[in-house]
């Protein structure tokens, strides 16, 4: 089938008109109402401007090569919710300024979502009234979201999204970067509709939520798997970066098989979170630094749900309050392979939508908290007044540290124990020479 060339708005609203099935734009359009593309109907290469909202999908629609431009605060590509089926929606080469939001609601109860190479240059969700909610706080929309809003179980989407960015240094957006979920209920639990996703991979993410210093029961994540989404494979293959207040780099709720970031978490923001899971996760892999800067950034954190195995290359936290790794629920195992230092004391910190005063400890298994093997490459360290380096509460089968274990802040101890793991970690595995700042583990 031949593609049909359209240069001017009255050209392209004709050859919609006319049924055409394949049109191809020549150049940026504006001045224009919300256009519909009907099922069936591919559209390619220029540009379109809108005032208000943007490009609206129905079924079976490609767009590639085309770039989309709306207010931040409007929406640049969604979808009719009238139809019951989705079909195939193809987006490839795509560029926009404003939100994209493809969701299953009204009459929507099955569809297929393919993305790739879809850039969201700009975006402001922070209006949106509708938000995921979970354990204590609300979640802000991404630039990029695909959401299955469904009570039904029986309602899936089915999506493989490739190579998603968005923002950049000089201009994140605003809200969460990219965002996949399907229903959930108050508790933060899968209950209802479903995304099913082959693979979700993300370029290059700046995200800044711009949620108000001390808010408690708001958040943001650079990448977002909320619950309710089933990923086979997460990559994060360019930087993911977050800027404000309550800006989780790496967020998942929902389950996930595998899980690997490959270039640099970082995170500028207080009560910041580099990597932190509520729900399921098989084996967990950040072979880049993971950073965080700001009052009560923490580095990682295992809250609720499972997770297998998680492996990092180094984790680094800058602020008070911030943690460098704490586990409260069942771990296998636990590598980092060139250690954990964190520069901080004690201040206020955001957990499960409450503020509270934590302490900069490099490592914490909290009492609810188990791991089976952990094994650190390089030092672990603190340099916080009154911070212990290592803080063993739950339990943990066997620990290995390569490097030296040190609490370099006056008054700091360097290993903290429960009484059981005092006696299941007693020599040879751990063998300590204590000073008064300084704890060494051969």
């Amino acid at each position: 089938m031949v593609w049909r060339t359209v240069g001017t708005v009255e050209e392209l609203l004709g050859a919609l008109r006319d049924g055409e099935r394949k049109i191809e734009l020549t150049t940026t359009l504006s001045g224009m109402g919300s256009l519909m593309l009907p099922p069936g109907v591919s559209l390619r290469g220029g540009g379109l401007e809108f005032g208000a909202k943007g490009l609206r999908l129905s079924s079976n629609n490609t767009i590639e090569n085309l770039s989309v431009t709306v207010p931040d605060h409007e929406i640049a590509i969604y979808n009719d919710v009238s139809v019951k089926d989705l079909g195939t929606l193809t987006l490839r080469g795509i560029t926009v300024r404003g939100q994209i939001y493809l969701q299953a609601s009204n009459n929507v109860r099955s569809g297929i979502v393919h993305a790739k190479d879809v850039h969201v240059a700009s975006a402001d969700t922070r209006g949106r009234f509708d938000r995921p909610t979970g354990f204590g706080v609300e979640a802000l929309q991404g630039a990029f979201t695909l959401w299955n809003r469904q009570s039904d179980p029986a309602v899936v989407l089915h999506a493989r999204l490739e190579n998603i960015s968005a923002g950049s240094r000089g201009e994140p957006v605003r809200g969460s970067g990219v965002f996949v979920g399907g229903h959930m209920d108050a508790a933060g639990k899968t209950d209802g509709g479903t995304v099913t996703v082959e693979l979700l991979s993300t370029g290059d993410v700046h995200s800044d939520g711009g949620i108000a210093p001390g808010t408690p029961d708001l958040i943001s994540g650079g990448v977002f798997v909320i619950s309710g989404a089933e990923v086979d494979e997460v990559q994060n293959l360019g930087s993911t970066t977050t800027y404000g207040q309550n800006d989780m780099v790496l967020d998942n709720w929902g389950s996930v098989r595998r899980w690997n970031a490959t270039a640099p978490v970082t995170s500028h923001g207080p009560s910041g979170i580099g990597f932190v899971n509520f729900g399921d996760i098989g084996r967990l892999n950040v072979s880049a630094a993971i950073e965080t800067h700001g009052l009560g950034a923490r580095g990682f954190n295992v809250y609720d749900g499972s997770l297998q195995s998680a492996s990092f290359k180094s984790i680094a936290t800058y602020g008070d309050g911030s943690v460098g790794v704490q586990v409260s629920r069942e771990l296998p195992e636990l590598t980092i392979a060139q250690g954990i230092m964190t520069k901080g004391g004690t201040g206020r910190s955001l957990v499960k939508g409450v503020m509270m005063d934590l302490s900069a400890i490099a490592l914490s298994v909290k009492p609810t908290g188990h791991v089976g093997r952990i094994s650190i490459g390089g030092d672990i360290s603190t340099e916080g007044v009154g911070v212990v380096a290592v803080e063993l509460e739950g339990g943990v089968d066997f620990m290995d540290v390569s490097g030296q274990i040190e609490a370099l802040g006056a008054g700091a101890d360097g290993i903290r124990l429960s009484a059981q793991n005092a006696d299941r970690l007693a020599l040879p595995v751990i063998k300590a020479e204590r000073g008064r700042e300084k704890v060494v583990i051969s």
